[in-house]
């Protein structure tokens, strides 16, 4: 086993700052803070900050996807 070979790896943060969420989404900072104030993106108060799970950004996107192919199919709720 050849332990001298270096390996990288890639640490991805388990909680992002809605900041990091805007971009992760491609969103403004604004937009991305009134989706989390009208619970449309879920978040977690830690202390004084917002944290996002990058879960809760790909539950919030299947979402909209759902949304976007009831309308385009005459299936709004």
């Amino acid at each position: 086993m050849n332990t001298s070979a270096s390996s990288t790896s890639i640490i991805r943060p388990r909680w992002l700052t809605v900041r990091q969420a805007a971009t992760a989404l491609g969103y403004s900072l604004s937009k991305t803070k009134g989706l989390v104030a009208q619970r449309r993106l879920r978040s977690i108060k830690d202390g004084g900050s917002r944290r996002i799970l990058p879960e809760w950004i790909d539950e919030y996107i299947a979402s909209v996807v759902a949304d976007q192919h009831d309308d385009n199919f005459g299936m709004a709720a």
